[in-house]
């Protein structure tokens, strides 16, 4: 029996991520060149060795029931929160902005984001309790404290240092919520509060910039120069370095290790990895890549559609299209898109916590196809039993 035959859960999935995965390692160690000799090699071991635990993390999840995960989101999900607010409170500063994004683990001297573990367990607790009243009459008032109230609280949290994240939070929440059949009335209700709440925030952020540190004047100049890339040509510094990049890769690339744009694009082994990869492998190898990830979408949403519980399907597209998007929108911000959003590209950019979170996601994902494959199998034997 081949190695993909004895995996479980759906055969493309494992052969995708295991390629995008496999493939990163050669552009994070092109990218890393600019680091000097003995980064170079630190930096590769290091996305190697966190590659190979987030592949064992995929393993291991897959085989465990996916139901499991609606008691433990109840569970790790207030953890997360509770994260996120410590997170916030250490007060971490970038030239005056909140910059508080990761947190330590004391005595081993482990950092790690829990923006990226809220994420997926509110996503998973929503999906949770959209299945769980899904025949109850869910308006604001009674849904209030138990859906509404968490989802705020990441947001709210996350918001301070790291826009487009807490952006993309809130967006796939209303996404998996509209999915879930809630009153589009209600939705569109939130929409406006925090629309309204978001420009009280951005207002009074500039206006009292002392009270709350924060990244509005960051946000506000990306956005200004995506509208507008002739006003700052400093500040689309990293753009313009991203499509020389992109623009000097032509068809087929300079060659595997030969980027030159690699030296002076920050962020190159992560945000703008994506950039350094057509440089070197052309526009050719960088639609192969997309045309992966749209792949990894059709069985994202055929997972979910073969799901034989409301749980199966909203938790499939919960963990699933956060990856998807998270891909496009990083492709996009390299060829000017999107505003410079700081999204890593899935499997390929160096993390750590993101790239686990990710596998983990996978995991789910392949633990919903597992349980559909054995409870096709099972409906198979009862019938022929049954003849």
């Amino acid at each position: 029996m081949s190695l993909i035959g004895s995996l479980k859960g759906d055969k493309i999935i494992w052969i995708v991520v295991l390629s995008l995965s496999i493939f990163s390692f050669l552009p994070v160690y092109s990218a890393s060149s600019n680091f000097g000799v003995n980064l170079i090699f630190s930096s590769v071991f290091k996305h190697v060795a966190i590659i190979f635990i987030g592949i064992i993390i995929m393993y291991a999840t897959h085989l465990i029931d996916y139901k499991y995960l609606r008691g433990l989101s109840l569970v790790i999900l207030p953890l997360a929160i509770l994260l996120l607010f410590i997170t916030a409170l250490q007060g971490n500063e970038i030239d005056g902005a909140n910059a508080s994004r990761w947190i330590s683990i004391p005595l081993i001297n482990i950092s790690f984001q829990p923006s990226s573990i809220a994420s997926i367990f509110l996503l998973i607790y929503i999906s949770n309790y959209i299945s769980k009243n899904r025949e109850k009459k869910l308006n604001f008032s009674n849904s209030f404290v138990k859906l509404w109230l968490p989802i705020l609280l990441v947001v709210m949290l996350v918001l301070p240092s790291n826009f487009s994240t807490a952006f993309m939070i809130f967006s796939l929440c209303l996404i998996l919520i509209f999915i879930g059949q809630y009153p589009i009335k209600n939705i569109l209700l939130i929409v406006l509060s925090i629309v309204i709440l978001a420009t009280s925030f951005v207002g009074l952020s500039k206006k009292y910039p002392e009270m709350l540190p924060n990244r509005v004047d960051t946000w506000s100049n990306r956005i200004e120069n995506f509208i507008n890339p002739s006003i700052d040509n400093d500040a689309n510094y990293q753009i313009n370095r991203a499509k020389a990049a992109i623009a000097t890769g032509s068809l087929f690339g300079v060659g595997a290790g030969k980027s030159s744009m690699k030296y002076i694009l920050p962020q190159s082994t992560s945000d703008f990895i994506f950039s350094i990869i057509t440089e070197e492998y052309g526009l050719f190898v960088s639609i192969i890549i997309l045309l992966l990830y749209i792949i990894l979408l059709f069985r994202i949403v055929i997972i979910a559609y073969k799901a034989k519980n409301s749980f199966g399907q909203l938790v499939s597209l919960a963990v699933g299209l956060p990856i998807v998007f998270q891909a496009l929108i990083n492709m996009g911000v390299a060829v000017q898109l999107f505003p410079v959003t700081g999204q890593p590209l899935p499997l390929i950019s160096t993390g750590g916590t993101s790239i686990w979170t990710t596998f983990f996601a996978f995991g789910i994902l392949l633990s919903v196809s597992r349980n559909n494959q054995l409870e096709f199998s099972e409906l198979n034997l009862n019938e022929l039993n049954n003849e």
